[in-house]
């Protein structure tokens, strides 16, 4: 088992590394679903932690269909990500009628050099999800997609996290699963819909809340439990 905890400062990420998380995902703006965090934050924390660093590649939070001039923005980012030695990117484009952006997405991939690449939410938005893995497993680069099985969060989504968990066994994409998840439901969910990955955000935090610190004690049984589901 795999345990991604977002972090949005360097702090967060010590924390995050001390107490048991396996992965970051560093982004900014973690009230608008997590923006592209600054490049100074992004090498600092890079320089601070020993764990994988995934940093979420989004420009703004007015929707996931994005225009010329923001896809460059968002190679330009993926570019200036790479040079911090960061292990991974997320991000995601959808078309104008609710498909993944293959156009977007091939342009985003050519500046990931070998960064893994996790497709974000967006793939929420899609009305088949299934067909949206078909189309993820054609691009080797992207490893894992970051999911609550639709629009509701993932606790109320576990037939759909099954399937897509059932769907990407034979390819090279892994199911993360996010939004909503409780440290005291947590093993009820992954023996129900045999993910190997997990994103907790603010279920870390203090007071539930994405604005405060995480809650190292929080972290520290969510881990504890987690891994030794895992072995």
């Amino acid at each position: 088992m795999l345990l991604e905890i977002i972090a949005t400062t360097v702090d967060d990420a010590v924390t995050a590394e001390k107490y048991g998380a396996d992965r970051l995902e560093l982004i900014t703006a973690i009230t608008e679903g997590g923006l592209t965090p600054g490049i100074g934050l992004v090498s600092q924390v890079v320089k601070s932690v020993s764990i994988p660093v995934h940093v979420m590649v989004r420009p703004h939070s007015r929707s996931f269909v994005y225009s010329k001039s923001d896809v460059e923005t968002m190679v330009s980012e993926i570019e200036a990500i790479r040079q911090t030695g960061a292990a991974g990117i997320v991000l995601g484009a959808l078309t104008p009628d609710g498909k993944i952006d293959e156009q977007t997405l091939e342009q985003l991939l050519s500046s990931s050099g070998d960064m893994q690449v996790t497709f974000h939410r967006a793939f929420d938005e899609l009305e088949d999800q299934l067909e949206g893995l078909r189309t993820l497993a054609k691009y080797p680069a992207v490893t894992r997609v970051l999911t609550s099985g639709g629009p509701n969060p993932a606790p109320q989504s576990i037939p759909q996290i099954r399937r897509l968990v059932e769907q990407t066994a034979a390819s090279q994409l892994r199911i993360l699963a996010g939004s909503g998840l409780k440290r005291e439901t947590i093993m009820d969910f992954i023996e129900q819909t045999g993910v190997t990955e997990i994103h907790f955000g603010s279920g870390v935090r203090h007071d539930q809340s994405g604005l405060q610190p995480i809650d190292s004690a929080e972290l520290k049984a969510l881990s504890g439990c987690i891994h030794e589901y895992g072995q």
